[in-house]
């Protein structure tokens, strides 16, 4: 029995996000079925971060185990053929039977990309979010450094989220524009439920003035969700990728 990691790459539009439901079709569940059929066995994969429904990816990762005859690192490419064009395996490999893609240090980068001009673009509907009015990103950037480092994020965070420990690190938090694209990009040691979503909304407050930037200080002391800015819609969010520190994975 060998387990494999696969590092998967996915426009989420048309999916209800990474973990199977019983509302809608799932990335989990497509790779579930595509990987069963590869091998000839019963496959469940287990993913290391549940993305939200609409929300894309350039590098979750998975594993599963497995029997197959199949070499680790062409079951990439065998798996390809199988599955939809908006899922692609970009990577296949044999990790330690012990290694669990979920239960070890991390560190997850995201980007969350705006769409800022007058009218918007229907090429870019599915993967950016459309604002409209113009936004300070001088004033977005001195809001996000009261952001970066280890803070309780209580107030980033979905109300209804069950965890106990809202306690997180975020190393890097940067703002750039490339024409009409303002991308946020995020690196931490783990994010809570919708909290980069939250960060963004409340960001744009800022970048439209209806906040200040030491504002968002107050906000993140407040450790309170109605404290904060509004979700950011989920088409504009990608997981780029996941490092495992230390593993060699």
């Amino acid at each position: 029995m060998k387990r494999i990691k696969l590092t998967v790459a996915y426009d989420g539009t048309d999916y209800c996000g990474w973990q199977i439901q019983p509302n809608g079709i799932t990335v989990e569940e497509v790779l579930n079925r595509n990987l069963s059929e590869l091998t000839g066995e019963e496959i469940t994969v287990t993913g290391a971060s549940r993305t939200d429904s609409g929300v894309h990816a350039q590098g979750n990762v998975a594993v599963f185990d497995s029997d197959t005859t199949i070499p680790p690192e062409r079951i990439a490419y065998a798996v390809n053929r199988k599955l939809p064009e908006d899922i692609v395996v970009i990577r296949s490999e044999e990790v330690p039977g012990d290694w669990h893609p979920r239960y070890q240090e991390t560190e997850k980068t995201y980007e969350y990309h705006i769409l800022n001009r007058e009218m918007p673009d229907p090429v870019r509907r599915r993967d950016t979010y459309f604002v409209s009015y113009p936004l300070d990103l001088e004033a977005m950037r001195r809001a996000a450094a009261y952001l970066k480092g280890e803070h309780d994020f209580k107030s980033f965070c979905n109300a209804h989220t069950d965890v106990q420990d809202t306690v997180r690190t975020i190393y890097d938090l940067d703002i750039i524009r490339s024409g009409d694209l303002v991308t946020v990009r995020i690196r931490g040691n783990g994010f809570l439920y919708n909290m980069v979503r939250i960060i963004v909304g409340t960001l744009v407050r800022v970048g439209r003035g209806f906040y200040s930037p030491g504002q968002v200080k107050e906000i993140l002391e407040a450790k309170e969700r109605t404290s904060a800015g509004v979700t950011a819609p989920p088409q504009g969010l990608v997981l780029v990728k996941i490092d495992y520190p230390g593993t060699g994975t």
